[in-house]
């Protein structure tokens, strides 16, 4: 085992729009500064009691429900991007969606459909105008692990 962690920049996350091409092109909007890409697991709880001791605490069990993916992205309103994030926002469909994490000796790579569900624009006077976006899964976002 290394004596350090394997680690990598920023820049080595990558949110990708994909076109209604056949086969989907996909391209990383311009003009992102920081992404997150949040992984959530939709939980249930259910009381498991005690049969020896019915007066006891319950300790709580937890099923799983759902699973999910939604991304945050800011950065500048770049006018190279600022139509894709329109028209994907403007969809009433979502949208096809790949994310990368690329690492040393391998990349992680989930595609999907997703909805963006925000688009928010901050105007300071004098100063650059940014950009948030928020994106949400629609249905599986499949993973696959692929050796470099």
């Amino acid at each position: 085992m290394a004596d350090e962690a394997t680690t990598i920049k920023g820049g080595k996350v990558k949110v990708l729009l994909g076109n209604a091409a056949t086969p989907t092109v996909y391209t990383a909007p311009c003009g992102f500064t920081q992404k997150s890409v949040t992984l959530n697991k939709g939980l249930e709880e259910v009381q498991i009691p005690n049969c020896v001791d019915p007066d006891a605490v319950d300790w709580l069990g937890r099923d799983a429900t759902s699973l999910s993916m939604s991304i945050s992205g800011e950065g500048v309103l770049a006018s190279e991007s600022v139509e894709t994030w329109l028209e994907a926002w403007e969809d009433v469909d979502s949208v096809p969606v790949k994310v990368e994490w690329v690492f040393p000796t391998k990349t992680i790579t989930w595609t999907g459909r997703m909805h963006v569900e925000t688009l928010e624009t901050t105007a300071p006077n004098g100063r650059r105008v940014t950009a948030n976006v928020s994106l949400q899964s629609d249905g599986k976002m499949t993973r696959v692990v692929t050796p470099v």
